[in-house]
């Protein structure tokens, strides 16, 4: 009933599946020693088909490397920005020490290296640096601004360094704060969205936690051990460079005009949220980034009935086309069997295909050439082709396809033509490949019709044929015995040959209470019934499930073009209802969840603004400028085609927490020039902070989205894992300049009132303050 071959050759497959927590590479790495050191028979070789732990360690060497990248041009934008090498290096020395802390902290929480771990912490290397970027150029500035007789004096420059470092410590704890507070509400996700984004959430908040503290406590140590009275001196007279000056002295005419006129902020806002509008409706939808993860299943299915002897040597032609194809490595074949372990008939079962390594032609091109050429080659065969963490996916939501149609309805024969009808119509569909009606012939049935006037003449009712033909053909439990701790029933059964045809259970003798024996066909009239389908319930009702795949199209366009058709009305009769299911069913329970994650950072950001500040009006500017992001989010997904999938959504949540940490320092800059100088007119403010806080914005904004380029760019495998994300996070961080400088002083200043207490407010009594009291 079953064959196993390899490469087109008679195989046995051995699986070896790891225990939960299990270390993926250490285990294979375990197998291929015992292997190599286990003697074999003449003529018997080892082929490996397929081994996870190259997937994860090609991943964690693309996401290494995305790390490197990043960091070397993050600090090529500090040098060039700083013009100074031991401040650039006081900045990019913290973060192999935030990730090495990072490291012993996922150990420590029995954390492993995994694509969402890695992942986690090369998304996170942008926002380790922006923490000592802000530090360090605060304390540079600090210290420039009490003059080169200050910096000349050793202990008054260790003060300095110090004072500089206590007095940011409430915007930087503020802005770690929103950015860490993003990650609260992932805890709460479940099924296939929260296994894939706890680790990496987990990773993040991790790696931000511990650079707060290292920028806090680091950060200063090392400016005052390595910048000396010539550093501050260099910092004091120079330039901070042609483009920049050019840049400061045009905002510093641009704003007050804004201020003045906060409409003319439209002007920009208005493109931005029209282009984001336009963007919504124009990108793709999906559930997971596609990664080419270097092989895929092929399941493959016959017409019912079909025998072993031919379904083999159908399958045979398609071992020449995977052998003909030359991105193909090796390939293995089940049939009767199936790699997710469900009931398998002879006339199924699947292969595995591994490709070549990289470079070569993507994944989902191979399999569309595959998939051409069975269709044109081999006719009268099913298949179904997906990745293999896809197709585990699938098996563990239930259904591996991406489109599935339930239909459901109690009358057998109206429900297979309508699940037929139904395969048919959307078929048509751009995109929609590899359409199953979802009715599987089972086999044959035999219709046993008892007459009642002949079962009066033998003296028996059809209570007691029933339980004689089940007993011979089905066989009683007659006793039990005892075999070690179980009961082992015995089951008394008559020989094969009295039930193998349909003739012989014609002839079955039955025994009528007075003790005569008679033949079944004497009181029944039995039948063949062909073709029978498998019978599927859900929910007590009887369904048929239409799935498809989507190939070359994304999934809620091409869904949306599904829903058109088999919502028209008049397409299924009155008292047959659908369901939509397969992936796009845990697509639109997955965004439901983000969206609530996304509304429940917004509050807690929200919350955390009016703790920090104590006013309304701060906290809605605010928080206004994360929200204005979103759009070229959007945007930035539609022009890289990238599909809006979770990644992506996950990348949009991680916005609202990186601009309001940047809003965070412009308006503690506002805060700090309005305490040093109270007669400062709150435009003047507003104008001076950001004069003040442009270079180590745009520094930590061109520094973040090239530590994140690579990750967009899906540089090496299993990057694409993290490239949606990456591109969300880029489109934000490319509108977060001019929103936080422009857009939010102006909505600010828009709100009206005595807006100079609004920041003021309450002020309490802080470090380096002395006591009133004595």
């Amino acid at each position: 009933w079953t064959t196993v071959t390899a490469d087109g050759k008679p195989a046995v497959l051995l699986n070896i599946y790891q225990q939960p927590g299990g270390n993926s590479v250490k285990i294979a790495g375990e197998v291929r020693r015992l292997l190599a050191s286990t003697p074999l028979p003449r003529g018997v070789r080892l082929a490996n088909w397929y081994d996870q732990s190259r997937l994860v360690v090609a991943s964690a060497l693309s996401v290494r490397d995305a790390i490197l990248i990043g960091v070397v041009l993050a600090g090529l934008v500090l040098l060039l920005f700083l013009r100074s090498l031991k401040i650039t290096l006081i900045a990019m020395i913290t973060v192999p020490a935030v990730l090495s802390a990072t490291v012993v902290l996922m150990y420590a929480l029995g954390m492993s290296f995994n694509i969402m771990t890695l992942g986690g912490m090369a998304a996170a290397v942008g926002l380790v640096i922006d923490d000592a970027i802000v530090m360090s150029e605060h304390i540079v500035r600090r210290l420039g601004e009490r003059g080169p007789r200050a910096a000349a004096q050793q202990d008054r420059r260790h003060s300095g360094v110090m004072h500089a470092a206590m007095e940011f410590f409430q915007p930087l704890a503020g802005s770690s704060a929103s950015t860490v507070v993003i990650f609260v509400p992932l805890a709460f996700l479940s099924g296939v969205t929260g296994a894939f984004f706890k680790a990496l959430a987990l990773t993040m908040a991790a790696a931000l936690v511990i650079s707060f503290f290292v920028s806090w406590l680091a950060v200063p140590l090392l400016a005052d051990r390595l910048l000396g009275r010539r550093d501050i001196e260099r910092e004091l007279t120079r330039e901070h460079g042609r483009v920049l000056g050019a840049l400061q002295r045009g905002y510093a005419r641009l704003l007050p005009r804004l201020l003045r006129r906060p409409w003319l902020t439209l002007l920009g806002v208005g493109p931005l949220l029209l282009a984001g509008w336009i963007a919504y409706h124009a990108v793709g939808s999906g559930f997971l980034p596609r990664m080419d993860e270097g092989g895929f299943v092929l399941d493959y299915l016959t017409p019912p009935g079909t025998s072993l002897t031919e379904t083999d040597r159908l399958l045979s032609q398609i071992e020449r086309i995977l052998r003909e194809t030359p991105q193909v490595q090796t390939f293995s074949r089940r049939t009767g069997l199936q790699l997710g372990g469900g009931i398998t008939h002879a006339n199924e079962g699947d292969f595995f295909v591994r490709l070549k390594p990289l470079p070569r032609e993507p994944i989902w091109q191979v399999m569309d050439q595959v998939r051409a050429r069975i269709h044109a080659q081999v006719p009268g065969i099913d298949i179904d082709t997906a990745q293999l963490m896809q197709d585990l996916i699938g098996d563990l939501t239930a259904v591996p396809q991406p489109v599935e149609i339930k239909i459901f309805d109690d009358r057998p024969r109206q429900l297979a033509d309508l699940a037929r009808k139904t395969a048919s119509a959307i078929a048509r569909v751009p995109g929609i490949v590899e359409v199953r009606s979802g009715i599987r012939v089972a086999g044959d049935a035999l219709d046993i019709r008892l007459d009642p006037t002949r079962m009066a003449l033998q003296g028996v009712d059809a209570r007691q044929v029933q339980a004689q033909l089940a007993a011979l053909i089905g066989g009683s439990v007659a006793t039990q015995i005892e075999q070690g701790p179980k009961m082992v029933g015995v089951r008394v059964w008559d020989s094969a040959s009295l039930r193998r045809t349909p003739q012989s259970i014609e002839a079955l003798p039955l025994r009528a209470p007075d003790g005569h024996v008679f033949r079944l066909d004497e009181v029944a009239r039995v039948s063949v019934l062909t073709g029978q389908p498998e019978i599927i319930r859900e929910n007590l009702k009887r369904m048929a499930a239409v799935t498809a795949r989507i190939s070359g199209r994304d999934l809620g366009s091409t869904v949306a073009a599904v829903k058109r058709i088999i919502d028209a009305p008049g397409f299924y009769p009155p008292g047959v209802y659908i369901q939509l299911g397969g992936l796009y069913k845990q697509q639109r329970i997955a965004f439901r969840g983000l969206l609530q994650v996304l509304a429940a950072a917004v509050l807690l950001v929200f919350l955390l603004l009016l703790f920090l500040y104590e006013r309304f009006r701060v906290a809605l500017s605010i928080l206004a400028m994360p929200l204005l992001a979103l759009p070229a989010v959007f945007v930035g997904l539609w022009v890289g085609g990238v599909e809006l999938n979770i990644s992506a959504m996950m990348g949009m949540t991680m916005i609202v927490g990186i601009v309001t940490e940047v809003a965070i320092f412009y308006f503690s800059e506002v805060k700090d020039l309005q305490r040093q100088t109270p007669d400062i007119a709150l435009h003047d403010a507003l104008v001076q902070a950001g004069v003040n806080r442009m270079r180590p914005i745009a520094m930590t904004t061109i520094a973040a989205i090239l530590t994140l380029l690579p990750l967009a760019l899906a540089i090496g495998q299993g990057s694409a894992m993290q490239q949606p994300l990456a591109v969300a996070i880029i489109a934000g961080l490319a509108v977060q300049l001019p929103l936080v400088l422009l857009v939010m002083p102006a909505l600010f200043a828009r709100l009206g009132g005595n807006l100079a207490e609004e920041l003021r407010g309450p002020r309490a009594l802080e470090i380096g303050d002395e006591d009133p009291a004595g």
